[in-house]
């Protein structure tokens, strides 16, 4: 399935902005996006296996927060990135 990919995660996907992986579940095709684009993944999930704060995880544009949310080939999948800082 195609993934969006936020501009600030550009230079784990060679700058492209739309990806192929595939996964019955978010967190099986979040891993499938981390070995084609190793890295990219920790930038998107912490050490709990939590999605980060400042991440957020849309399919079929409804935002989903668990990694087990099950997903179906013909789902769209887009990660946003919020800015932070002041």
């Amino acid at each position: 399935m195609k993934v969006r990919i936020p501009t600030p995660l550009y230079s784990y996907t060679e700058g492209r902005r739309e990806v192929d992986a595939e996964g019955a579940t978010l967190g099986a095709l979040l891993a499938d996006l981390d070995r084609r684009h190793p890295g990219i993944r920790f930038r998107m999930i912490d050490e709990q296996d939590v999605i980060r704060r400042h991440i957020r995880i849309f399919v079929n544009r409804q935002q989903v927060y668990d990694l087990a949310t099950p997903l179906d080939s013909s789902d769209e999948v887009q990660i946003l990135q919020a800015l932070s800082g002041g």
